[in-house]
């Protein structure tokens, strides 16, 4: 989140003018009004106070502060326990969305195990084909990838306060893969049918959701060019680098760009420039790290996917964790799969690998460090939700 909390005052402008460009009946309910409170310098800003405390965590405790956990359930107690193992992060599926937002805010608040450093909780609030709270009537890539870009910021700043004011960090919401094909698994979820459309309006949700959340670019490289539902196989493309830029790439890039704090990488590959997947590859997260500038927390899409696409290597989720570090992601999430268990083996397993010397202590400690900066961030200041159904555009 580049500079969220230090522009929060422009936040509150983006929300209001676009309760005044989308339907104010579909609005009124979710647009917020924010009480802000200082942004921390340089010196002493997240990163740095990240590096100082991942400094003095074991590496057991490293290794658990990247892993995202989930598991089913909406009783509060149940899953504050299931985050005691130190957890970096939570995502909400359906079966954690209780009937009401007042029950889902105390759930929220219910997995930080310590107030002072609450984990990365995620959910993935496209909108539309991909929902899970309820409430989110907003406009959605179904049609937004046909109308002005300016709807696409107002649908997504109206998505991204009621995502905010639950008491979510991270939205795994935009779809930054582009196609004009309406066979492709993806179509329904893309922002646009052309690279500089796609782009122009993941430039724009990207934009209006960092005021309040940490938003995520997904699915790098890019599901366009792989034909292919990566939740039951691994889309390939022989498509090389050069052409990926000049198409694939655009939307990510432009992103970027825009201050996205996560990118996920996808279970597909371009064996032009690697033959495994991107998720697991070290080539396309030096790609996004160098070519396209991107510093933010690297999480991969869910590995239960991985293995269930069939293919032998991918076979073990445990150990495709630790494949996923070493390649260069920051924070490694299982959903389809996972028991209780399965997180805490995750975490076992990244630190075994690096006692064993078969991961770089270093990588693991980068990583840490983003996730832990990233977390601080999101929690640096004391913003107050409530419901402002009278908002009136600012000037």
């Amino acid at each position: 989140m580049n500079g969220r909390r230090a522009v929060v005052a422009a936040g509150l402008g983006l929300v209001v003018l676009a309760a005044a460009s989308a339907p104010a009946a579909a609005l009124a309910s979710t647009a917020p009004r924010v009480a802000t409170a200082a942004a921390s310098t340089p010196s002493t800003g997240p990163s740095a106070r990240a590096a100082e405390i991942v400094a003095q965590m074991t590496t057991a405790e490293q290794a658990a502060s990247i892993v995202m956990g989930h598991v089913a359930g909406t009783d509060p107690a149940d899953l504050h326990a299931y985050m005691e193992s130190g957890l970096g992060g939570f995502i909400l599926m359906g079966t954690n969305i209780p009937a009401s937002e007042v029950e889902l805010q105390t759930l929220t608040a219910a997995l930080a195990v310590d107030p002072a450093f609450p984990p990365l909780v995620a959910v993935d609030q496209e909108g539309g084909i991909v929902s899970r709270l309820v409430g989110d009537d907003y406009p959605a890539s179904t049609t937004l990838k046909d109308l002005p870009v300016s709807d696409t910021a107002a649908g997504f700043a109206a998505r991204g306060s009621l995502v905010a004011r639950a008491g979510i960090t991270v939205n795994f919401g935009t779809v930054a893969d582009v196609t004009a094909d309406p066979g492709s698994f993806i179509y329904g979820r893309a922002l646009g049918t052309d690279p500089a459309g796609a782009a122009e309006r993941v430039a724009a949700a990207t934009t209006v959701q960092e005021q309040f959340l940490g938003s995520t670019l997904k699915h790098f490289p890019g599901h366009g060019a792989a034909p292919g539902d990566s939740h039951h196989a691994i889309p390939s493309t022989g498509m090389g680098v050069e052409e990926w830029r000049a198409a694939d790439a655009v939307p990510f890039a432009a992103g970027i760009d825009a201050g996205a704090s996560l990118l996920m990488f996808g279970h597909l590959a371009y064996t032009a420039v690697d033959a495994a997947p991107a998720s697991m590859s070290a080539t396309w997260h030096e790609i996004a790290r160098e070519q396209l500038g991107f510093d933010g927390v690297a999480v991969t899409d869910d590995l239960g996917m991985l293995t269930s696409s069939g293919v032998p290597a991918y076979a073990d989720p445990i150990a495709n964790a630790v494949t996923a570090v070493s390649a260069g992601n920051d924070l490694v999430l299982m959903i389809a799969g996972s028991t209780r268990e399965t997180a805490g083996q995750m975490a076992a397993a990244i630190a075994a690998a690096v006692d064993a010397g078969a991961l770089p202590p270093e990588r693991l400690e980068d990583a840490a460090t983003r996730v832990m900066a990233l977390r601080l961030q999101l929690s640096s200041a004391t913003s107050a939700w409530t419901v402002c159904p009278d908002c009136a555009p600012a000037d």
